[in-house]
């Protein structure tokens, strides 16, 4: 488990989060919620690890613009 691993765990979590957010703004419509219910213990540690993946997700763009220069 290395480096590749937490980088494909952390885009699959934001994939998922984005499509989330995208089911809220169209439908109106929670998936997380409706799967593991309305704030339950479960769904916080869901939204908990969106969140931090999309933080670590803010590195692929130091990585980006590192590069180009």
């Amino acid at each position: 488990m290395g480096k590749k691993f937490v980088d494909c765990a952390a885009l699959t979590i934001g994939i998922i989060g984005a499509i989330n957010w995208g089911l809220i703004g169209l439908f109106q419509f929670d998936l997380v919620a409706f799967i593991f219910g309305e704030m339950s213990w479960l769904s916080r540690i869901i939204y908990s690890l969106v969140g931090l993946s999309g933080l670590y997700l803010l590195t692929f763009y130091m990585g980006i613009c590192n590069s180009e220069e």
